[in-house]
């Protein structure tokens, strides 16, 4: 069991996702995600697992320089940030870059992304910190976030010596899998019948 409360990858508190491993294969091919972007994600383990404080610093501090993207970390009565849920979900979001490095996409992993997507939307948001926090991640934030968070990746990638190919590689997969993810993580904001 984990010790980052909160975090239940592969626990009977997770139920399981309506989208299907045969669904999430086609996701994959509409983003031409394939066996190398699993190679590379898996290469990137051993480049992130060093630096992933440095790497949530980077995130923290361009979500926090945006109020509107801060805002769904604040208190729903004050508006102030709240210090214990911004690190219960940073301990979390650390355990999600090794998560996805790690590429295992199995039941387990699909489970656990409806999860996180149902974390981030009113259906779930703010019960695994019991934090008084505002209803709902805007959509709008939560996709745009691809880019920042995959752009700036990119130079802790660099940072172990593999050839500039690899390092785009690797990146390449990041931005991939960061898409699916996302995507998956959509399910709760998305009309039923409508995914």
């Amino acid at each position: 069991m984990s010790t980052i409360p909160g975090y239940t990858l592969g626990t009977a508190s997770v139920s399981r996702s309506p989208i299907t491993l045969v669904d999430f294969d086609q996701m994959k091919a509409s983003t031409l995600f394939g066996e190398d972007d699993v190679k590379y994600l898996r290469l990137s383990h051993d480049v992130v697992k060093d630096s992933i404080e440095e790497i949530l610093d980077v995130w923290y501090g361009f979500v926090g320089s945006q109020p509107h993207l801060l805002a769904s970390f604040t208190g729903k009565a004050d508006g102030k940030p709240l210090g214990e849920y911004l690190g219960g979900v940073r301990k979390r979001f650390g355990q999600w870059i090794l998560d996805t490095a790690r590429a295992e996409y199995d039941q387990k992993w699909l489970d656990y992304q409806h999860e996180i997507g149902l974390r981030h939307h009113r259906a779930k948001k703010n019960k695994t910190d019991g934090a008084p926090s505002t209803d709902i991640v805007p959509f709008r934030n939560l996709f745009a976030l691809i880019f920042p968070v995959t752009f700036t990746l990119r130079p802790f990638l660099a940072r172990k010596g593999h050839s500039s190919e690899d390092v785009d590689k690797m990146h390449a997969a990041w931005v991939k899998s960061c898409l699916l993810q996302l995507t998956l993580w959509s399910y709760p904001y998305v009309r039923e019948g409508d995914f």
